[in-house]
């Protein structure tokens, strides 16, 4: 999902004079754009330093080195908040040490909107300029936000869903805690400045066990290994298709590899995803595990997000 976003990026701090070939650039990730970077990276000759979570699993370590990337894991730790804290933290020590490294700022800076315009044109040109339900897991905010904004240029009608996990601040679940919940990158402890929250007309919140059913029920029924994130999200565009007889459309974020024995080792626990409904709510304190859906738009507004800050061109 995000080599086009990171691709589009990489592309354009070269064509501005931001970074040149031979520099290095440094980001943090739970592990789809760590991937998406050290492409982007290799492929314009580029230097990949990436601050990875502790979810980082063997897989990606071995796909990062053949690549070229750099990578420095934190240490195991039970709290997205700690882990995502420790991140930060190291990421401005290694700035403060190289300050000829460019941060990518994924979860900040809007040049990660960028990639999504391609993908915004392919789906216009498949439906037509029909009115279109995008869901997608929010995370930093640049795929649903790049791909609504691009299609919301381009003339499609569009009504953009949320998906969160519990425990996140950014649409106000951090007051109820799912002691299962590992979907680092559809949530986060921390306020991000690319999740643009007048642009959500619906968010649901899940919690592990409906996107453990929601993963298992789509390679079940669809052949398709996606993880986590995808899993909570299936499950939610599945209930706006009911509620709406228009074209929905879900962004299947990751593949199930890293998910094999945290999830698909528990197929047995999936529920029928036939049989789960969201609680309908009008005010945060009124939101409940295991699966909460509110109208966005008209709700107060959480914690407010950091000022975007852009590198300046060299």
């Amino acid at each position: 999902m995000k080599v086009v976003s990171a691709t589009a990026a990489v592309r354009h701090l070269l064509d501005t004079g931001v970074v040149r070939p031979g520099d290095t650039v440094l980001d943090s990730s739970s592990g789809i754009y760590a991937y998406a970077l050290a492409l982007a990276c290799h492929r314009y000759g580029l230097r990949c330093y990436i601050v990875g979570s502790t979810t980082v699993d063997e897989t990606l370590r071995v796909q990062l080195s053949i690549l070229g990337a750099e990578l420095e894991q934190m240490p195991p730790s039970d709290s997205l908040q700690l882990d995502q804290n420790r991140r930060v933290q190291r990421i401005r020590a290694l700035l403060a040490a190289h300050p000829d490294w460019h941060w990518m700022r994924q979860y900040h800076d809007r040049i990660h909107y960028l990639g999504y315009r391609v993908v915004a044109e392919m789906i216009r040109a498949e439906l037509g300029g029909r009115a279109l339900t995008l869901v997608g897991g929010v995370g930093s905010g640049a795929s649903t936000g790049g791909l609504a904004t691009a299609l919301t240029e381009l003339g499609v009608p569009v009504t953009l869903v949320g998906v969160q996990p519990f425990g996140s601040v950014t649409f106000g679940s951090d007051h109820l805690a799912d002691p299962d919940m590992i979907i680092a990158g559809i949530g986060s402890s921390i306020p991000f400045g690319n999740v643009d929250h007048d642009r959500y007309d619906v968010i649901h919140w899940l919690a592990f066990r409906h996107a453990l059913s929601g993963s298992v029920d789509l390679l079940r029924r669809h052949a398709i290994f996606a993880g986590l994130s995808t899993g909570a999200t299936y499950v939610a565009a599945r209930w706006e298709r009911r509620l709406a007889d228009v074209a929905t459309l879900f962004i299947a974020a990751d593949t199930g590899h890293r998910y094999v024995n945290s999830v698909f080792q528990r197929h047995a626990e999936a529920a029928d995803v036939d049989t789960l409904q969201p609680h309908e709510i009008n005010d945060l304190r009124e939101m409940r595990l295991p699966w909460s859906r509110a109208h966005w738009r008209g709700m107060t507004r959480p914690n407010a997000t950091p000022e975007v800050r852009h590198a300046p061109a060299r």
